[in-house]
């Protein structure tokens, strides 16, 4: 985020609309510090929230496919049960929703980018360490096996390898499509990567429903493993959609997937010029200077002045005593504490660490993420620690209205009006000093995915298990403002 003066505001009276007016009791004891209970609220695009394990079956049978340099390591295996899974999938669908055959992929390949070198698509392989993809005139899906696929599984699961060649797939599909998917040669890329980031969610959807021969997914940490594989091969901070080869920031990237999740290949098929220009988030840094600062700022007591005041005005028009961001031990003592950040009831306070927050607000390292070597010094970035402060202030001004501040809607109400603020400081007229840069809607993204995460977490620090419903609590309050999460999430 960046701080500085803007004239104007918003009125944010709505955010009373629609909320019960029962306050329900805290039940925590003095000084109690509250673990991070899992909320299952509802459902995951009609499926029931499942817990368990995600990946390969243990009784999958080897898949008859065959590919150039793949070796007996497993994540050559995890692989070539991914291709053959996905165009199980494919040879279903496409009849299906396209009138037409999946003509399956010519030529596949592994290879290792410290290996052998090789000439794949006009590019030699030693470039292409941490890649996958989809070579149109050869009609080829290539995969390094030596690093990308190996940081994917230790991160994220077995299924972060089936969603890479899913998304890849994707791209095959498209060229199959052409016109019943709205593909030629002026196609712009960002719009590619939209349909098969879709794609991708569709497929995930078939194999949670049970379909798959080869993997399971669970609908709550094993569709949240498959976002977070996507997510972390984001484009950087200061991107521009238009540009060659954009693959879009993680909250454009997580909403495909979940696009394609709920309302299958069809609809992915759909995505055009027209709607990535509507609500495609991926934009550039406005000046030279917000780009050598990366658009962070420090985790520091003045910046959270900012913060706080930034938070009073949107929230003003409720009539509520705003809470006061205090720094201390992030703990609370009476009542149930959240550190390294906590809403106190009893004070009206937002309780801070600031030492712990600044640790989490350093600058991310997406290189050193990508390529496993991440600097011990980086965090996730500023506006991952605003917006955690953000969830716990709007505790004091749901309690303040009367809403529910227990229990998994009041979780995603949190992450809603979360979404609101942001939305509210992104705004030109709204006169708020701090103002979102470039990255920050994934910082809080990334921040949500968090196991210790309290963006989407009720006032007693228990979280929604299901990080479809998160993001999209956050998404919806960020796309159409503070009356969304009131009327969505009661």
């Amino acid at each position: 985020m960046r701080t500085g003066g803007r004239p104007g505001r918003i009125d944010a009276a709505r955010i009373i609309a629609g909320m019960a007016v029962v306050a329900l009791t805290a039940t925590a004891c003095a000084g109690e510090r509250v673990t991070g209970e899992l909320q299952t609220v509802g459902d995951v695009a009609g499926l029931p929230v499942t817990h368990f394990e995600s990946g390969l079956k243990d009784d999958a049978a080897k898949p008859d496919v065959q590919a150039e340099g793949a070796t007996d390591a497993i994540e050559d295996r995890l692989a070539l049960a991914s291709i053959a899974d996905v165009t199980d999938y494919w040879d279903e669908q496409m009849p299906e929703h396209f009138s037409e055959s999946f003509e399956h992929v010519d030529k596949l390949m592994s290879y290792d980018p410290e290996g052998e070198s090789q000439e794949v698509c006009g590019t030699n392989t030693r470039d292409m360490a941490l890649n996958a993809f989809y070579c149109p005139p050869e009609d080829l899906v290539a995969w390094d096996r030596g690093v990308l696929l190996p940081l994917l599984r230790e991160k994220f699961g077995d299924m972060a390898i089936a969603a890479v060649l899913a998304h890849e797939f994707g791209h095959a599909v498209q060229t199959r499509l052409g016109e019943k998917a709205g593909i030629d040669d002026s196609t712009s890329t960002i719009v590619k990567e939209q349909q098969a980031d879709c794609f991708t969610g569709s497929y995930m959807r078939w194999i949670a429903e049970g379909k798959s021969k080869y993997f399971e997914l669970s609908t709550s940490d094993g569709v949240n493993e498959v976002l977070g594989a996507l997510f972390l091969i984001r484009d950087a901070p200061g991107a521009h959609a238009n540009e060659q080869g954009a693959h879009g920031s993680g909250f454009d990237r997580t909403y495909a997937v979940q696009l394609g999740f709920e309302d299958g290949a069809k609809r992915c098929a759909e995505i055009d010029k027209a709607e990535i220009e509507q609500r495609i988030t991926e934009v550039p840094f406005k000046n030279a200077t917000d780009q050598a600062q990366k658009g962070q700022a420090p985790i520091t007591a003045g910046t959270m002045v900012h913060v706080q005041r930034s938070l009073d005005q949107a929230f003003s028009a409720t009539g509520v005593d705003a809470p006061k961001i205090v720094e201390d031990d992030g703990a609370c003592e009476q009542g149930r504490s959240t550190p390294p950040v906590s809403y106190c009831s009893e004070a009206n306070e937002v309780d801070i660490d600031l030492a712990t927050l600044e640790k989490i607000g350093q600058p991310a390292d997406q290189v050193g993420e990508l390529t496993g070597k991440k600097s011990p010094d980086a965090g996730l970035g500023d506006f991952a620690v605003f917006s955690e402060v953000a969830s716990r202030y709007v505790q004091g001004i749901q309690e303040g209205v009367g809403a529910p501040t227990e229990g998994g809607q009041a979780g995603l109400r949190t992450a809603c009006l979360v979404g609101a603020w942001a939305k509210f400081a992104n705004n030109p007229d709204s006169g708020s000093t701090l103002y979102l840069s470039p990255g920050d809607l994934d910082e809080a993204i990334a921040e949500l995915l968090q196991p210790r995460s309290l963006l989407a977490a009720d006032i007693n620090g228990h979280r929604v298990a299901n990080g479809f419903a998160r993001i999209e609590a956050l998404r919806n309050g960020y796309l159409e403002g503070s009356s969304v999460c009131t009327e969505t999430y009661k």
